[in-house]
């Protein structure tokens, strides 16, 4: 018996200082404890599988006689409603969010003042469409270009801003095009800078979210104008085209747009309390229809969805099990708040998992990726996100590694 103990302990060390002299998988933390991940109180047991993380996608059960549409929680991305968001649609004057953000791009930049005169050309005079009557030969503020561009849908304005600003319309129209590469547009092409109707010139449902999203989070001094009513310039007071903003919906942006070819359309933006909902209609028959559509998907998805805080950013959501660290547990966490979108009558039957294998193998870095939450919801897809170290976790020394490996051989200690 003493023999077989013995026997047993000069094995553990045998293994310890092999641990010690070969590659890291010689100390890689045991497969039988690895094969047991964790849940919280509150969660599920989960495999430690680790399937792709899948976007939220949420679509809600409401339809729209616009040809295309998306509404969308702005917080969470959550989509409620996505109808054609992907097929390219002629956005009209719903382009000039794109030309507006690569103007905010020139100011924040310090490339251009807002109090900068800018020359008035024939080119842009004549531009047809919307206008915000811009003398000829004259100079005006970019400030003021920008008011008449936003709230008037001035085409002249955008031709005054693209030549000014880049030498021509056309040198502003590529910088258009690179910067919604930039911002993730992944399906847009701009051949001008006011939307007039060009084969060349599309945009999608979802393009127009990502740009309004981005407008409202990167320039939130310059998105205020979007919520203006009004605007006069040169004696001529021209009111905001934007419906929503004449109604008490906690609307405050963004664009309107209108062509035969692209029918009626609306990029809107509404806020009540910590929520903004977003909302892209495109094709729609008429100025009316238009506004009644926005006005419904609007109050639909305050009233239809709520918001649901689960975690903190920075805060432990649980510990792990750590093998040769000189820790024996490192904390978990979220790098940013997690915040889910789910249907109100849903809200009783969430369901929160944690799963990750442990132990977990030492050194650890702060925010290193070590396993996933899984916010699960009747009709809704699964939410994911990663589950990643909340502190640095250095590796045992020598000495330390081989007591832990011999203690594991003889009493199945893991630490």
């Amino acid at each position: 018996m003493r023999l077989r103990w013995f026997c047993s302990i000069a094995a553990a060390a045998a293994l310890a200082v092999t641990a010690l002299t070969a590659g890291p998988d010689m100390s890689a933390p045991p497969a039988l404890a690895a094969a047991k991940p964790r849940a919280n109180a509150a969660a599920a047991t989960a495999s430690k599988a680790k399937p792709p993380p899948i976007p939220l996608e949420v679509v809600g059960p409401i339809d729209t006689q616009a040809r295309s549409a998306l509404v969308m929680e702005v917080e969470t991305g959550a989509v409620l409603l996505d109808k054609n968001s992907e097929e390219r649609i002629p956005p009209a004057s719903m382009s000039k969010l794109m030309t507006a953000y690569v103007v905010f791009n020139y100011l924040k930049e310090g490339r251009a003042k807002l109090d900068d005169e800018l020359p008035v050309s024939e080119k842009a005079w004549r531009t047809s469409g919307s206008k915000m009557f811009v003398p000829l030969g004259e100079r005006v503020k970019i400030s003021d270009l920008i008011h008449g561009m936003i709230i008037q849908s001035g085409n002249d304005a955008c031709v005054v801003l693209a030549e000014g600003l880049a030498g021509s319309d056309t040198a502003f129209v590529e910088e258009m095009n690179r910067e919604a590469k930039k911002i993730g547009l992944v399906n847009s092409h701009f051949a001008n800078v006011d939307g007039l109707p060009n084969p060349d010139h599309w945009m999608t449902a979802r393009d127009l979210a990502t740009v309004a999203v981005r407008t409202i989070k990167d320039f939130p001094q310059f998105y205020e104008i979007y919520g203006e009513k009004e605007f006069t310039y040169n004696k001529i007071t021209q009111g905001n085209r934007n419906p929503l903003l004449y109604k008490d919906l906690g609307a405050d942006g963004l664009k309107t747009g209108h062509t035969d070819e692209a029918g009626y359309s609306l990029v809107g933006s509404a806020k009540r309390g910590d929520r903004r909902i977003l909302v892209v209609l495109s094709g729609l028959p008429s100025s009316k229809a238009r506004a009644q559509e926005s006005e419904r998907l609007i109050e639909w998805a305050f009233r239809e969805y709520n918001t649901v805080p689960l975690f903190t950013a920075g805060a432990t959501v649980d510990e792990a099990q750590v093998w040769l660290g000189e820790q024996p547990k490192v904390p978990l966490t979220v790098a940013k708040d997690l915040v889910v979108t789910v249907p109100r009558k849903s809200r009783k039957d969430l369901k929160v998992a944690v799963t990750y294998d442990q132990p977990v193998a030492a050194p650890i870095k702060k925010g290193q990726s070590l396993g996933k939450i899984v916010v699960t919801v009747p009709d809704v897809q699964p939410i994911e996100t990663p589950l990643i170290a909340a502190a640095d976790v250095e590796r045992m020394g020598p000495f330390g590694r081989i007591a832990t490996v011999a203690g594991h051989m003889v009493w199945g200690s893991r630490h």
